[in-house]
């Protein structure tokens, strides 16, 4: 089956993936039937993503069907349909001996340091995959994405008291304000330049549906406004805006927590003065750890999470470039996520 590779920033030429070879010991091959596509993607497709080494089968986010087991596997069996976490960490170094294989010191995503999923057959650890007896391959894809926003929210530690301001209305940011309104907040608001990406408030299923913020160029007086005169008291950045990180400061109410969730490659810079006066705490949050995918697929199951509405284009795996192309240039109907169908 003839596949698409990245050569390089805004390049994709046909290949044809080698012979997979059949699984080792606590290995499984899975066919992939999804593949979405997202921001990590564009960014490598644009040639403005951290860590990534070109040429690279793209592919991280996927709904698969386990097609063959290795020796020593014992909670996955061939025709399982699964998501993948694709953070293949090495179990070995201090991060991961503490608990945190979200930021292993070796760390390989697939997709960006090592081949991801653009391809029919793939090779994994077993450990890799969480099964679902009753999710469609677009919600196991979808998995992943969501994953992002369970962690941050995990790591902001939400009150209900709390008032929260979470920057960008992308997928990621919709994915905080979806786990953020399960803690039924005193206030939660979304705010974003684009009316567009803001009208997805209305058009996703949300436990808290947030308040629309349309930033323009008194920011500080809008966000102040959508919490009733007051400043956040949490703010989740999903932008990946150098700008937009540092001006959290400004925004954050007395002893909020400022939580990063978008990469930039930029050096940030802050008033030290500021920082301690208001005695915020800023963290960083990075992938998604085994019990996030856990806990989205027990509220997908549960129906507890729609996520139908979320994917808003779908290309077969033959217009890949096209897709990439076709996203890039949109303006009037902005995609939400975009999903590729690895059989056609």
């Amino acid at each position: 089956m003839h596949t698409w590779i990245l050569e390089k920033p805004g390049l994709f030429s046909r290949t044809e993936p080698g012979h997979m070879a059949d699984p080792a010991a606590g290995e499984v091959l899975v066919k992939v039937h999804r593949m979405g596509l997202c921001g990590t993607d564009y960014h490598a497709y644009q040639g403005e993503q951290p860590y990534f080494a070109y040429p690279r089968l793209l592919g991280h986010e996927l709904g698969v069907e386990v097609i063959a087991t290795g020796e020593d596997v014992q909670q996955i069996a061939a025709g399982d349909r699964c998501a993948v976490r694709p953070y293949l960490a090495c179990g070995r170094c201090d991060a991961c001996l503490r608990g945190y294989t979200n930021a292993c010191e070796q760390m390989q995503v697939l997709g960006v340091h090592v081949d991801g999923g653009l391809q029919l057959y793939l090779k994994l650890p077993a450990s890799q995959l969480h099964k679902s007896s009753t999710l469609s391959f677009d919600a196991l894809a979808l998995v992943e994405p969501l994953s992002i926003g369970a962690h941050a929210v995990h790591r902001a530690r939400l009150q209900a008291d709390d008032r929260v301001l979470i920057l960008g209305a992308g997928p990621i940011g919709l994915a905080v304000a979806t786990f953020a309104g399960l803690h039924q907040l005193q206030k939660l608001a979304v705010a974003d330049l684009q009316a567009q990406r803001l009208s997805f408030l209305q058009k996703l299923s949300f436990p808290q549906r947030p308040s629309p913020v349309l930033l323009s160029q008194e920011p500080m007086e809008q966000i102040c406004a959508a919490f009733d005169g007051k400043k956040p008291t949490v703010i989740f950045d999903a932008t990946g805006n150098a700008r937009s990180m540092e001006q959290c400061f400004s925004y954050a109410a007395q002893g909020a927590r400022i939580i990063y969730v978008g990469l930039c490659q930029q050096h940030l810079s802050f008033s030290d003065p500021l920082f301690h006066q208001k005695e915020l705490t800023l963290f960083a949050s990075r992938n998604s750890l085994p019990a996030d995918f856990a806990y989205i697929i027990e509220l997908l199951e549960s129906g507890h999470l729609q996520v139908q509405a979320w994917v808003t284009h779908r290309y077969p795996l033959a217009q890949l470039p096209q897709a990439f192309e076709a996203i890039h240039q949109t303006r009037d109907d902005i995609c939400l996520k975009a999903m590729i169908d690895m059989e056609t």
